[in-house]
C-alpha cells in the first residue's frame, strides 16, 4: 500500500511517496502552480496519484504554534475539497506539518549541499512532504 505526502505552498506542491510496504517516504518531486489555482492542481494531483495507484495522500496541514490554522491552513483544506471534488475515492488525510519546513532547512544545511535559490526551495518542498509522510507512516506502524 502506497501512500503520498503532500506540501502545499502558495505556488508550490511538494511530493513524496513511501514504499510499497508503507514504511519509508521517499522524496519525489516539486511542482508548481499558479497562484489560487487549486483547482487545476488537484486534477494534475488526482491523475498523478491514480498514475502511480495512491488512494491516500498525507497533506500537511500548516498551524500556528498555538494550534490555530492560518491562511496557509484554510489554503491546505480548500485544496484537500478540490481533490475530494476530482476523486471522491480518495482518502485525503490532514497532518499537522508544524516544523517540518524547519527540519528541511536543517537537513539541507547538515548535507551542506549547495543549491540555486529556486532549486533549495523545491528541495526544501519535497523534504517537507517527506517528513509530513514519513511521520504519518510512524504513526501507522507504532501499533
Amino acid at each position: 500500500m502506497r501512500i503520498a505526502g503532500f506540501d502545499l505552498g502558495t505556488v508550490t506542491l511538494g511530493i513524496a511517496v513511501s514504499d510499497q510496504n508503507g514504511k519509508i517516504a521517499f522524496s519525489k518531486e516539486t511542482w508548481r502552480y499558479e497562484d489560487g489555482d487549486l483547482k487545476s492542481l488537484a486534477i494534475k494531483a488526482c491523475d498523478y496519484l491514480k498514475d502511480c495507484g495512491i488512494e491516500t495522500v498525507v497533506l500537511g496541514l500548516p498551524k500556528h504554534m498555538n494550534g490555530d490554522v492560518g491562511i496557509s491552513g484554510e489554503r491546505s483544506l480548500a485544496f484537500k475539497d478540490a481533490m475530494e471534488a476530482v476523486n471522491s475515492d480518495l482518502k485525503v488525510v490532514m497532518w499537522d506539518e508544524r516544523l517540518t519546513t524547519t527540519i528541511a532547512l536543517k537537513t539541507i544545511a547538515i548535507t551542506k549541499t549547495k543549491h540555486k535559490a529556486q532549486k533549495r526551495k523545491a528541495k526544501v518542498d519535497s523534504l517537507a512532504a517527506v517528513n509530513i509522510l514519513q511521520s504519518y507512516l510512524d504513526s501507522l506502524n507504532r501499533g
